[in-house]
């Protein structure tokens, strides 16, 4: 009870924040926190609130459905803008600062939007549990005056699931999702090509049940793939009666090699090779 009477008071204090700003640009993805996010402005300040999602080849097509489909859901207008981070070298390099080019690209197409159209501020849903990790796109939004009103509010991660789930928000209890650039590790370039294939990767796992699941895409030095699945224990009892099916499919999508990650599901993992170069 305590925890949620927090919570609620949490609710009250970004109500608040969010009904003083006025009018917004919602960094909308279909997420847990963006969804929470835009709702909660939708709920604060009506036709005054816009989500705008940006759609590139980093950005799987269903996700991007989804996203339009929630959107309807809660009443908040909604447009989709191309993003052009693959326009940019530094970001397809893929150094350990990616993310801060591609938040980079958004935010300024973000606040381009928010000054053609009067909106006084352009938020994103980080929240407080967000800050404690390595996240180069938080130094994008600062660059570009982009507010996080859930770290505002302090609202942690598992506040705004349960937040969520008394909203009566489907993506209460959704994954964490990611862009298909996060599969891919520092220093192998991004392309068009590993992005379909991780892409097509995860829908096939998806299509067979398994919701929590990143496939990291790894080449050897020959340039051949290897897709390394981590899953949860629920997808591994998903994965094994069908592993020869799996690694057909996966195969055919371009993998020479098609491993299960016994250390399970992670999100962020390939940031542990940085920490290990760190020590």
């Amino acid at each position: 009870m305590a925890t949620e009477t927090a919570a609620a008071v949490k609710l009250a204090r970004l109500h608040d924040i969010i009904g003083k700003m006025r009018s917004v640009i919602v960094a909308y993805s279909g997420g847990v926190d963006s969804t929470f996010i835009a709702a909660v402005a939708y709920d604060a300040l009506g036709e005054d609130a816009l989500a705008v999602t940006g759609v590139s080849p980093s950005v799987p097509e269903s996700e991007v459905a989804e996203a339009k489909q929630l959107a309807r859901q809660i009443g908040i207008r909604h447009e989709l803008i191309d993003t052009r981070e693959m326009d940019d070298p530094d970001y397809v390099k893929n150094a350990p600062d990616r993310c801060f080019h591609c938040k980079n690209e958004l935010y300024g197409r973000l606040q381009a939007i928010a000054r053609c159209r009067g909106a006084a501020f352009v938020i994103d849903g980080c929240n407080l549990d967000d800050t404690a990790d390595f996240r180069p796109g938080r130094r994008a939004a600062a660059q570009h005056g982009v507010r996080s009103p859930l770290v505002e509010a302090g609202l942690t991660k598992a506040e705004i699931r349960e937040l969520s789930r008394e909203r009566g928000l489907p993506t209460w209890d959704k994954p964490a999702m990611a862009c298909l650039s996060s599969r891919i590790p520092y220093g192998t370039p991004v392309t068009i090509e590993n992005l379909s294939q991780v892409g097509a990767a995860e829908a096939h796992l998806r299509s067979l049940g398994v919701r929590r699941l990143r496939v990291r895409h790894h080449v050897l030095a020959a340039g051949d793939a290897v897709a390394r699945i981590e899953t949860d224990d629920a997808g591994m009892e998903i994965i094994l009666p069908l592993r020869g099916q799996i690694t057909e499919h996966l195969k055919s999508l371009g993998y020479l090699y098609v491993t299960l990650d016994l250390g399970g599901y992670r999100p962020g993992s390939l940031n542990e090779a940085l920490k290990r170069r760190e020590e």
